[in-house]
């Protein structure tokens, strides 16, 4: 039991540290796409409660060039996998912000 018990502290550990990966990552993503991924009012998405999945598959996309983007390219190629992965699971956690 005890055994169980310290695996299950060390897995909530490990999620909590990778939210806090994810959100300091997103420190330097803010400035265009907002605080905790709410937008800005501009152009650019609000990231905040898109699906896990989609927010990585777009950095990959931006890291292999195969989206086209001004800037994004060259930022996403500074990611490993795992950074992606942390990025993507810290903003889908966030709230998402209901358009006017």
């Amino acid at each position: 039991m005890k055994r169980l018990t310290m695996f299950a502290l060390l897995l909530a550990a490990s999620h909590a540290m990778a939210a806090d990966s994810g959100q300091r990552l997103y420190a330097t993503c803010a400035g265009c796409h907002g605080t905790a991924g709410a937008g800005t009012g501009g152009v650019l998405p609000v990231l905040a409660g898109q699906p896990k999945d989609a927010l990585a598959a777009s950095l990959r996309a931006f890291k292999a060039g195969s989206r086209p983007a001004t800037i994004m390219q060259q930022i996403a190629k500074g990611y490993t996998d795992d950074q992606i992965e942390q990025l993507a699971a810290y903003l889908a956690a966030q709230p998402a912000k209901e358009r006017k």
